[in-house]
């Protein structure tokens, strides 16, 4: 591809602005998973993103766009508008605000006119617009499809501000990103410094809990804190801009500081989920696991067997749904239900020793609650869920009351089941386990 008219600078680029363009983006008919990827991408240069602006395919709206982030940042990436149709404005609209005429380059065309010969089609005429670039604007090949993308310069030589333009369609523009403008961001930063993160995967403390654990812990000016609720767990990315060596040295000590202090509540790091964090426990310790399962249907061992290898430690899953199959299956006693009821303590310790039993396995796990919207009384309301775990000489139960819609319930209560596993494994105190803003009037077990 070639360059219409090229120019380069370097220097510092500290900010950026992404821009979503697209109709579909603020009617909410797809989500723009396009600025996730960029401010991830951006952030792993130590640029940090000041704004995510999305407009529609709207002439005023877009110009409104380009003026504020120029404004505001050092480098601008925006997505999306550089199709052939009649709503496609991106370039247009952004050579009007830069007061720049469009250039036609002969080569993109050929370009775009041999793609649609080689699929034996007929290229209809507006796919030539394509090949109108702003003049400055510099080519970014596409490898994957028609509208290829471009960078420009505006503002000063002493101070620039950087503008990509990338196709909305995201396999598109990762390609593009990957391969094109991520090596010329690094060429143009120097190399002189980096963003090196790292992520605690956590359950069991609310944000504001985290938050206000790790205040104190890490200083704003040598590393950034950010919080990342995923139902059912949080996320807590700790952040490090600088010197290669330098940045991995100040995380390796930022990060140690943040786990000494929510340790109990750490289940993992990076892209670690409960699951496979207790399938790597139970392997480590060459421990068997059987579930038995009421409330949660069957989600449980869904999530265990979601882990790859995990035949080695999972031996049986068994959803007893109706009292009769408590008692039939699990040996749950009848005088236990007559008693206490199918949600109770006393019945998920019953389910967890007999599923064990059952099973012959090192561990069992068991869970029975009301996961509502009917079906809850005084006593025992929506979201009364009971947890128990059996292992070799112990049994250790809990009654918790959550908060939420059926599928939450249901969800949550197999994290926290999960978690008493890890728990176990680890050696930590099981009862310790889900004391988070989802859980009302906590009411711990006993074990034996």
């Amino acid at each position: 591809m070639s360059s219409v008219v090229a120019r380069t600078a370097t220097g510092a680029i500290d900010s950026a602005v992404v821009v979503s363009c697209g109709d579909e983006l603020t009617t909410g008919r797809i989500s723009d998973t396009n600025a996730t990827f960029l401010a991830d991408g951006l952030g792993s240069l130590g640029i940090a993103v000041v704004a995510v602006i999305v407009v529609g395919d709207d002439r005023e709206q877009i110009s409104w766009a380009w003026r504020q982030a120029i404004e505001r940042a050092q480098l601008v990436v925006a997505t999306g508008g550089l199709g052939p149709t009649v709503d496609d404005i991106t370039t247009e609209t952004l050579a009007a605000v830069l007061g720049r005429p469009l250039v036609h380059d002969p080569e993109v065309a050929e370009h775009i006119q041999r793609l649609f010969a080689t699929a034996g089609r007929v290229m209809p005429s507006n796919n030539l617009k394509q090949a109108q670039f702003p003049t400055g604007a510099t080519i970014i090949a596409n490898p994957v499809g028609t509208a290829p993308g471009y960078r420009l310069m505006t503002g000063d030589g002493e101070r620039p501000t950087h503008l990509v333009v990338l196709p909305g369609v995201p396999r598109e523009m990762t390609r593009m990103w990957a391969e094109s403008v991520m090596p010329w961001l690094r060429a143009l930063l120097g190399g002189r410094r980096v963003a090196m993160s790292r992520t605690f995967q956590t359950f069991g403390l609310a944000e504001s809990g985290l938050d206000e654990r790790l205040r104190e812990v890490i200083d704003p000016e040598e590393a950034r804190l950010s919080f990342r609720a995923s139902f059912p767990e949080i996320s807590v990315r700790l952040t490090v801009v600088g010197a290669p060596v330098e940045a991995e040295e100040r995380l390796g000590i930022a990060a140690e500081r943040v786990r000494a202090r929510i340790a109990e509540y750490v289940f993992g790091e990076g892209t670690d989920t409960m699951e496979t964090v207790v399938g790597r426990l139970l392997g480590e310790q060459s421990l068997t696991l059987a579930v038995a399962e009421s409330c949660t249907g069957g989600l449980l061992g869904h999530r265990i067997t979601n882990v790859p290898g995990s035949s080695a430690y999972f031996l049986e899953g068994v959803v007893c749904y109706s009292d009769a199959a408590k008692r039939n299956v699990l040996n749950v006693g009848s005088k236990t239900i007559d008693a206490y009821g199918a949600v109770s303590e006393e019945t998920a310790r019953e389910m967890a020793v007999g599923v064990r039993r059952f099973a012959g396995s090192d561990l069992g796990l068991a869970t029975t609650g009301i996961a509502g919207p009917e079906g809850g009384t005084p006593a025992k309301p929506v979201g009364t869920v009971c947890v128990a775990l059996a292992w070799k000489g112990g049994v250790a139960s809990r009654r918790y009351q959550l908060w939420g819609t059926r599928d939450w319930i249901k969800l949550l209560t197999s994290q926290i089941a999960l978690d008493w596993v890890r728990r176990h494994a680890l050696g930590l105190p099981l009862t310790g386990a889900g004391r988070a803003g989802w859980e009302r009037t906590p009411k711990d077990g006993t074990a034996s």
